[in-house]
């Protein structure tokens, strides 16, 4: 499970729509399940407890990258649920540590970053 601290535009496709789906696991967790279950613990969920709003920010950048490119997005997300704060501050790995992460991938995030 990893949602990523970095631009969306410097994810390929495949790690674009692999964080969309974790992302709309977790807002589950967070929002419907309230820390009861499998991934409740999980270091990435724990770090967006409290964070809904910047988890709904950053599902937005995706969105908006989706559509810059002419992917559909049929999946948004309950805006009721958008509380804490605006910005995340805990991080699994730092944003360079992320671009490196990302740089040694056999994929085409490496070429963007």
């Amino acid at each position: 499970m990893r949602v990523w601290d970095i631009h969306p535009k410097y994810l390929c496709r495949k790690h674009l729509l692999a964080e969309h789906r974790e992302l709309h696991g977790l807002w589950n967790i967070l929002t419907k399940h309230k820390g009861k279950g499998g991934y409740s613990r999980h270091p990435e969920t724990l770090r967006w407890v409290g964070k809904e709003k910047v988890l709904y920010l950053r599902h937005e950048g995706l969105v908006k990258e989706f559509n810059k490119r002419g992917y559909q997005h049929l999946s948004p997300l309950n805006k009721r649920f958008i509380t804490g704060s605006s910005r995340q501050k805990v991080f699994i790995n730092t944003i360079k540590e992320q671009k490196i992460i990302l740089k040694n991938k056999p994929c085409e995030c490496r070429l963007h970053i």
